[in-house]
């Protein structure tokens, strides 16, 4: 059974830092791609960072471009999403999953049903 485990969320001002964290219960080698959605209220999930190992391709929403950066640690089965320059409208639920469908970053984030796996979500509140 896979199990994602989201961590390292909280309150921040603007301007600030955060790293997220995403334990995955099994290989990270077993997916194809692996990302960071995230949810504002009254706003649809959208994709804002996707890495994909068969082409090790990324994808990362123009709004986070040069801000976040997606990572992966394979020993400790472990995902990353570093958040720099944090901005109120970064302020969401974020959630990590994964896939084993074979794909880009960029379709993958298209098909979001690609992504099997879905952690609980850790909440990113950034403050003016």
């Amino acid at each position: 059974q896979v199990q994602l485990v989201e961590s390292g969320g909280g309150s921040v001002q603007a301007g600030g830092s955060l790293r997220l964290s995403c334990a995955a219960s099994v290989s990270i080698y077993s997916f194809a791609c692996t990302g960071w959605f995230r949810q504002a209220p009254g706003k649809e999930r959208e994709g804002v960072a996707v890495l994909c190992t068969a082409d090790w391709s990324t994808y990362y929403a123009d709004s986070v471009k040069g801000r976040f950066t997606i990572s992966q640690d394979n020993a400790k089965r472990t995902l990353y999403l570093k958040m720099d320059s944090l901005k109120p409208e970064d302020t969401a639920m974020y959630y990590c999953a994964a896939g084993r469908v074979t794909s880009t970053a960029t379709m993958a984030v298209r098909r979001m049903t690609d992504f099997e796996y879905w952690g609980q979500g850790t909440q990113v509140t950034v403050s003016s």
